[in-house]
């Protein structure tokens, strides 16, 4: 064997190995817009359930901040992530369009936001928020910034220019602690975390109550990476559109995804989210 042929030969085993590994362990992420710890918790199940439906093993990549996620859709280091309907049309502007959605909750068809004020704040509108500190999640949250701002400014409000202060609390529930605390005379959180923390009687969703809810907008999905295989694609579609709440482990699943089911889902029902995105200087 020449040496030319002991390098080619080289060469493939590495291209390979890079091939195999790949496609035995799929790495997914998702947007931090909740603690750490609770992201980890929710994932749990359903990577289990993923790993079992594809015979691929998942682990969970978490990240420091929304752009971290975008990034690592878009060079590769990830392989799918749940996103808000902001930072998929940020992936989808980063990989020239590479990036696919394929399956959203039924909820995230019409999603809303809940602006929230001290209980005991005398605020009943939006414009009697003016001149008081406010808090937004992170700054690339679909319901926690931009499509807020875009429904403020709608009402003639320019969070900037009419609030005292303008914050980013970096997560839902962290908004939800900076009200109660005072640290915000207002905010705005989205929906699905607003009623998990009513629920389980969370302290700080106790000192602050519901000022207005938005009109309903398109929100998160799963998404996939460019280029990854569609064999395995159409597995992890499948896998969660076959989720079925009638059966208790897929029941457990959905609970904690907060999510009646999955549905099938598509780039243009982001468009939306895109055309709010440039309308509030966000989106280039």
């Amino acid at each position: 064997m020449t040496s030319l042929t002991r390098f080619l030969c080289a060469l493939a085993l590495i291209g390979s190995a890079t091939a195999m590994a790949q496609t035995t362990t799929l790495r997914v992420s998702a947007i931090p817009d909740e603690a750490p710890t609770e992201l980890q918790r929710k994932f749990a199940p359903l990577g289990d359930y993923l790993a079992k439906e594809t015979g691929v093993a998942v682990q969970f990549i978490p990240v420091t901040d929304y752009a971290a996620v975008v990034e690592g859709l878009a060079t590769n280091k990830i392989d799918m992530a749940w996103l808000g309907g902001f930072t998929f049309v940020q992936a989808r502007q980063r990989t020239q369009g590479g990036a696919v959605p394929i399956v959203q909750r039924a909820e995230d068809e019409k999603f809303t936001s809940k602006f929230i004020v001290p209980i005991d704040s005398d605020a009943k509108t939006l414009a009697d928020l003016k001149g008081k500190t406010f808090a937004f999640g992170a700054a690339s949250s679909t319901s926690g910034s931009l499509m807020p701002r875009f429904f403020l400014q709608q009402a003639g409000i320019v969070p900037e220019r009419d609030f005292k202060t303008v914050a980013y609390s970096g997560a839902h529930d962290a908004t939800v602690a900076f009200v109660a605390a005072g640290r915000a005379g207002a905010g705005v959180l989205n929906a699905s975390v607003w009623d998990k923390l009513v629920e389980a009687g969370n302290p700080n969703a106790a000192k602050v109550r519901v000022l207005m809810t938005t009109p309903p907008f398109y929100d998160y999905n799963w998404t996939v990476r460019p280029g990854l295989d569609a064999a395995l694609t159409k597995k992890l579609t499948d896998a969660f559109l076959k989720l079925d709440a009638s059966k208790p482990a897929d029941k457990e699943i959905l609970a904690l995804q907060r999510a009646s089911r999955f549905i099938p889902t598509q780039s243009s029902n982001y468009d939306g989210i895109e055309a709010a995105g440039k309308s509030a200087g966000l989106i280039k």
